[in-house]
This record gives C-alpha cells, structure tokens and sequence, in this order.
C-alpha cells in the first residue's frame, strides 16, 4: 500500500510563499477597479511625459517606424498605428465576444429585457451629440460630433465597483448593457462616418477571411490560434477597404460560437471517464508515459470545451487587454501637450466645451430623459432594485468617454489643434464624470446601506 501511494515529499518554504503571493496578485487583478486604476494612471503618465523637459521624446517614441518583412517585402508602421490599429483589434474582439454573449443569454437576449438599456443608450448617444452640435454647427470642428457619444466599459465599470457593495446588482447590469450598447453605436459610427471611399477589393479579401473562419468553425477547429491567420486576412482586407480594420475584432468577436463544438459525450463526462482511466493507470507501479498520453490528450481536450468559444476569447483575453492594451492605448493617445492646446481660438473653445458638457451633462440627461419617457409610456419597466437614482448614478458614470470618445477623435479630427482640444476635453469631462458619479453613488446609496447593515 505505501507503494502504490507513497507520501508526497513536503513542499519548499519559498515554493508555498510564492504561490501566496502570485495567488494574492491573481486576485488583486480580478478586482474590477484595479483595471480602471491602471487605465488612469497610464493617462495621467502620459500626460506628464507629454508636458515634461522630454517632451519631444513622447511624439518621436510613437511615431518611431518598426519595420516588418519576409524577403523583399516590408512595412514600416509606427507605433502609433501598431497600437491604434493593431493592438485596439484585440479590445474590439473581446467587446464583440460581449456583445456576441449578451445576445445570446444577457441583457440583449429578448426584447424585454434590451428595451430599457436600448433606449437609454440611444438617448445618451443623441443627446451628447446634439449638445455637441449646438456649440460646432456649421464649423470645420463639427466632424467630431461622435466623440462625446460613447462609453467606456473598463473605466466606468471601475469606478462603480469604487462604490462597493453598496450598489443594487441591477445598476451594475443596466451600466453594462448600457455601454455595451454604446460600443455597439459607435462601431456603426465609426464604419459610417468615418470611413472613406470603399475599395471593393479590399472587400473581397476580408470576405475570403471571412469564409475561412467559416470553414475552421465548420471542420470543429477550436485551437485559437487556427484563427490567427484568417483573422489577419479579415484585418487586412478591411485596412485595404478604407475601413478602420479594427472593425475587424468586433467582426470575429460576434462571429465566435456561444456553443462548444458538438462532441460525442459531454465535456464532463469526458473528464471524469479519462480522470478514473488515468488513477487506474497511474496506481500501477512503472506505468508506461505511453499509455497516459491518449487520456491526457483527451483530458486536455474536454477542458477547453466545458467553457463555449465565447467566453474563453473573454476569460483568455480580458487581462491582456485590461492591463496591457488599453493602457498602451492611453499611454499613446492621452499625452496632450498643454503648451500645444491654444483655447484662445474659438473653433478650439467650441470644441472643449461642447465635448465637456455633452459629457458631462449631455450623457445623464440622455439617459435618464429616454428611461423616463420609456417607463412612463409603459413601454418597459425599471429593473428589479433599480430606482430613478440608480437610472441617475448609470447615466453619470456613462459620461465617461475615455478610450472610446479618445478613439473617435482621432478619426474625427485632422488638425491637430483641434484633436489636442478634444482630448484634453475627454480626459477633463471623463475626470468629472467619474468624481460626480462617486460623489452621487456615496450619498445616495451609502447611507441606504450602512443603514442595512447596522439593520441587520
């Protein structure tokens, strides 16, 4: 008997210390806040960096050219574009992989259930935008009436987690479908009005990109990285067709399965059948490796299907993009040279102020107008714990632009006065939002539920 289970020798003093403290920072990085916290730290570095003696070094590092080729072929993008247009098609996956999720057993499931989130985001998209309009009509800054329309998840997210437990779990669910409604709206926005004259060719190799996934989904190839190079052919066609490519991720984010591939017995079955072959197989003194290979391979295989497609892009990708792409993505895009932003112009005036009210004001007024006038009309009912002051809370926290409202104005606006107004503006009103929406989320809520818990 001692043979066949011998004791396990004792584990090394700094093997159980570093499995501690990487188990410690594994659950410091599920903290919905701390991505929201990196996001504005690399923001504000980028601000320092682009205000400080170096500042010349911030425009020259993103603009360096890497450049990348097989035999005589070569590109020579910046970093810039690499992290624009490259890195941000791995955030627009995971945001279509949401979106893909939420179709299917989330809040865009039915009707019913999308009515009120619909109708909000849509009035926290028109509102802004007609605020917008009202200081820019008729000027060359009126390109950039998009910018102040969109959400950001992560930092909004964040910020509401800030606010604790004190926050009815139904405000959380409406933020989400809210913003991700929001992204939904500006990915049309983008592909719209901010795209060129089309170059059908280029259509044609994204639909080919396109077909291929297909195939793969078809022939049950669940390996991610299969899908590499069918999803740069997508990219790449889109880039050709005057489309910004990375439209490209949301494209395959909604194309990815919300079902694991037909099997012949389920994932589960699978793993308790090969886990009892593998204890049989093991308890025997001298097994051959050989003969543990094949339930291995199974094992291995039945573990990736428990989770459908969906959510392992989420689970697989959410901290590579929470921790490192859009923190480069604001590392390289909120770096706004105070000296470079001249407000004494008018057209840059106009610009700052109709993105920080439509915002700031424009973003909750349109929320709460359209829930209002949707509740009343009876065309939907406020969610189960969610009051007029939770609907209020959403709205502020959905004035926070950042990556999003950052992205459009930089399709939106060629000169770079203009660009630098906008920004400063999305960083400024983002600011607000968030302190408003915490100051708004502790006074209303906070004593409700210190209340409870002294109650109970």
């Amino acid at each position: 008997m001692s043979d066949r289970n011998p004791t396990p020798p004792p584990i090394p003093r700094p093997q159980i210390l570093t499995e501690r403290a990487l188990s410690a920072v594994e659950r410091f990085f599920h903290i919905e806040a701390v991505s929201g916290i990196v996001l504005l730290l690399a923001a504000i570095a980028a601000l320092i960096w682009a205000n400080s003696p170096a500042a010349d070094s911030y425009e020259h590092f993103w603009h360096t050219q890497v450049t990348l080729g097989i035999g005589a072929y070569s590109v020579s993008p910046s970093l810039h574009f690499l992290v624009n247009d490259g890195l941000m098609t791995v955030f627009f996956l995971v945001v279509g992989a949401e979106i893909r999720q939420e179709i299917k057993d989330g809040a865009l499931a039915n009707l019913r259930l999308a009515t009120l989130p619909l109708g909000a985001a849509l009035g926290g998209v028109l509102m802004p935008a007609a605020l917008y309009l009202a200081f820019n009509h008729g000027s060359v800054a009126s390109t950039g009436w998009a910018v102040p329309t969109a959400t950001d998840i992560a930092f909004a997210v964040g910020v509401l987690a800030l606010l604790g437990k004190s926050i009815p779990s139904g405000v959380r669910v409406l933020l989400l479908a809210l913003a991700i409604i929001d992204d939904i709206v500006a990915i049309l926005i983008i592909a719209v009005f901010y795209t060129a004259s089309l170059d059908y060719l280029g259509l044609v190799v994204a639909a080919a990109g396109v077909l291929l996934v297909l195939v793969l989904q078809r022939m049950g190839v669940g390996k991610a990285y299969a899908y590499i190079v069918p999803g740069a052919i997508v990219w790449f066609g889109l880039l050709k067709t005057g489309v910004h490519p990375t439209l490209a991720g949301v494209l395959l984010g909604l194309m990815t399965p919300v079902a694991s591939k037909p099997m012949t017995e389920r994932p589960l079955d699978t793993l308790q059948r090969t886990l009892h072959e593998l204890v049989d197989r093991f308890s025997h003194r001298g097994a051959d490796p050989q003969a543990v290979a094949e339930p291995l391979k199974q094992l291995r295989h039945a573990q990736r299907e428990v989770l459908p497609p969906v959510q392992r892009v989420q689970m697989g990708l959410h901290p590579w993009v929470a921790y490192v792409i859009m923190p480069l993505f604001a590392l390289a895009n909120a770096g706004v040279s105070l000296s470079g932003v001249d407000l004494s112009e008018s057209v840059s005036q106009h610009v700052f102020l109709g993105v920080m009210l439509a915002l700031v004001l424009g973003k909750p007024l349109g929320v709460l107008l359209a829930s209002v006038v949707l509740v009343k009309l009876k065309v939907c009912a406020l969610p189960e714990g969610v009051t007029w002051r939770g609907v209020t809370l959403v709205g502020l926290l959905a004035g926070i632009g950042f990556t999003m409202s950052i992205f459009i104005a930089a399709l939106a606006f060629a000169d770079p006065a203009l660009l630098s107004a906008a920004k400063l503006s999305v960083l400024a009103a983002s600011t607000l939002a968030a302190v408003l929406g915490v100051c708004w989320g502790k006074a209303t809520f906070g004593k409700a539920y210190a209340a409870q818990r002294h109650g109970a």
